[in-house]
């Protein structure tokens, strides 16, 4: 047998294990590339998710500071209100004190105002004394 011979055969058997191992090679690559495609398909939907996401904590955020500003000037209403009713109060008191070291108690007032209904009149007629306990 000729030395040719025995080389071109063992260039056909290799070139026959290459076109083999391409053959299985493109099956791998191909099985890659759609694999690849639903990976980009996820990242896509991933990508309008987080948009989603970034869209609505500005909203958050907007919102927050909205409610934040008016629970601020509701606070700011309330504790002047409550100064207010702090001061009232001891006002009160003071007249109250003062009252008392002079022996003299309130004027004595009508039974019935003339301008409340007889009803509303009678209710006011009972808190009075629980609001005198209450002064006290």
């Amino acid at each position: 047998m000729p030395i040719t011979l025995i080389v071109e055969i063992a260039l056909s058997a290799l070139l026959i294990a290459t076109v083999g191992y391409c053959a299985v090679l493109e099956r791998r690559l191909s099985a890659l590339r759609k694999g690849q495609d639903g990976l980009k398909q996820t990242i896509a939907e991933l990508n309008a998710a987080i948009a989603g996401a970034d869209a609505s904590m500005r909203s958050l955020k907007t919102n927050a500071a909205t409610i934040t500003g008016k629970l601020e000037d509701g606070i700011s209403r309330g504790r002047t209100v409550a100064d207010e009713l702090a001061m009232l109060t001891a006002s009160g008191d003071r007249i109250a004190a003062r009252m008392e070291r002079a022996g003299t108690s309130p004027a004595p007032r009508p039974s019935q105002p003339s301008h409340l209904p007889a009803s509303l009149a009678n209710r006011l007629d009972a808190l009075r004394p629980q609001a005198a306990r209450n002064v006290r």
